[in-house]
């Protein structure tokens, strides 16, 4: 039998710790595992590449909840284009640059990774 002192909370406890030499039961072995034949990766629908122009990308990951401009209008720069709500917060996505909005790649309730493009303005 091995003796430890344990510190719990300040104070001090002396634990025996029985040692077992041998064990009982049977050893049982797996059977053998195949493996799964590989599957063909799924086609994902690649969104239009943007237009020719200054592209808007989103700041951070998060989630469209308004696109303030449609193709076609005129934006000066500075101008909201988007809101994006990450992390329980809501952020204007404004336009770099004055324009006209060329394409929206976007739309309410998307969801949106770091640096994907949401509109472009020529």
């Amino acid at each position: 039998m091995k003796v430890y002192k344990v510190k719990v909370n300040g104070k001090v406890y002396v634990v025996e710790v029985e040692s077992v030499e041998e064990v009982q039961g049977a050893i049982e072995t797996a059977p053998k595992v195949q493996e799964a034949p590989a599957l063909a990766p799924k086609a994902t629908p690649q969104a239009a590449a943007p237009a020719e122009g200054t592209i808007v990308k989103a700041p951070m990951q998060g989630t469209i909840i308004n696109v303030k401009v449609n193709v076609g209008d005129t934006v000066n720069k500075g101008d909201v284009v988007a809101v994006l709500e990450a992390m329980k917060l809501e952020n204007d996505i404004v336009s770099p640059t004055s324009g006209v909005v060329k394409q929206v790649l976007v739309q309410k309730g998307q969801n949106v990774d770091n640096q994907a493009p949401l509109v472009v303005i020529g």
